[in-house]
């Protein structure tokens, strides 16, 4: 098979969910739409959250920096795909195929340890309240966010640096709309084992060891809750835990979904359909969801409109005098 260095590879082809040209408008406007409300919507949450002195706890301080992950997520791999749309072009630069396949993992990671790290925030609240404000202190929880982003960050350079080692075919089309690691080894006309040990590995570890986190974290707050003598306490209990863990169950029961299509798909294409629901639909849900079961957000959020759309009187009066 003929095969060329990755220094002489200058462009990957992404075959995006279908080669029907008559489609490709009508999947440019949905993506756009559904980028457009996940930039809004996360964007809100974090104003939300920054604007409200009640809201500078732990919990809403990891949920803004999830609302940011979920931002940077989204703006990873859909712009590029609505670009190609327009330009009629299916073309990605090699650099930035890598760069893409570094920034989806480090935000795919980032997210996992985020909503462990969420867990085990309501975990302290509900399982040790008396002991939470000296427990989930700034030094912890600033601690806990910048060791999430160093892990992420780690892994996805030892993923991307693995690559530069691999030599690629000349068939260089990738059966997605963006580059996924996986999709990226299969063009590999090198060695993959080594890759695909440490995809493996890294895969248990930096999934597998946030979802037990996870699991154990509402172990322990059912058995709390269940302990509880009053039912307003058990209902309050689980209306905290409510939003956080119908966002676990989106992005992992999506995540698994996925898995389980491409095992079961007779085309790549199919897979690379069944990952919008992993890629795009979670970043775009978690806004609404936190929004709508959440009381105190839905307070905040709906100061913040209203200082949007009925500034204070006397700012106008201010600006119409000067």
């Amino acid at each position: 098979m003929k095969y060329r260095n990755h220094t002489a590879v200058s462009e990957f082809l992404l075959l995006g969910l279908t080669e029907d040209p008559a489609l490709q408008p009508l999947i440019f406007s949905l993506f756009l739409s559904m980028y457009l409300v996940t930039i809004l919507g996360n964007l809100l949450i974090i104003l939300a959250v920054s604007s409200d002195p009640h809201l500078h706890t732990p919990m809403y301080f990891f949920l803004s920096n999830l609302s940011l992950t979920d931002i940077c997520f989204s703006t990873t791999t859909v712009p590029k795909m609505l670009v190609n749309i327009q330009a009629r072009d299916q073309s990605i630069s090699y650099t930035g195929c890598l760069s893409q396949v570094c920034f989806v993992l480090i935000f795919t990671i980032l997210e996992n340890f985020l909503l462990a790290v969420m867990a085990f925030d309501r975990y302290v609240a509900i399982c040790h309240p008396l002991r939470y404000t000296a427990i989930m202190n700034p030094h912890l929880y600033i601690f806990l966010l910048q060791f999430s982003l160093l892990i992420s960050t780690v892994d996805a350079l030892l993923h991307t640096l693995m690559l530069l080692r691999l030599s690629f075919c000349t068939d260089l089309e990738i059966p997605h709309f963006f580059c996924e690691l996986a999709e990226v080894l299969q063009l590999a006309c090198s060695d993959t084992l080594i890759n695909n040990i440490l995809v493996f590995v890294a895969a248990c570890v930096f999934s597998g060891v946030p979802l037990l986190g996870i699991i154990f974290s509402y172990i322990h707050i059912v058995s709390s809750v269940l302990r509880m003598p009053s039912s307003e306490g058990k209902h309050k209990a689980f209306s905290t835990c409510g939003s956080h863990l119908s966002v676990v169950s989106l992005f992992y029961g999506t995540g698994f979904g996925v898995y389980i299509s491409s095992a079961v798909a007779d085309s790549p294409r199919k897979t690379a359909v069944a990952s919008v629901m992993y890629t795009v639909v979670p970043q775009m849900l978690n806004p609404f969801i936190y929004s709508l079961r959440n009381r105190d957000m839905k307070e905040a959020l709906g100061k913040l409109i209203g200082r949007i759309a009925f500034p204070p009187r006397c700012v106008i009066c201010f600006g119409l005098h000067f």
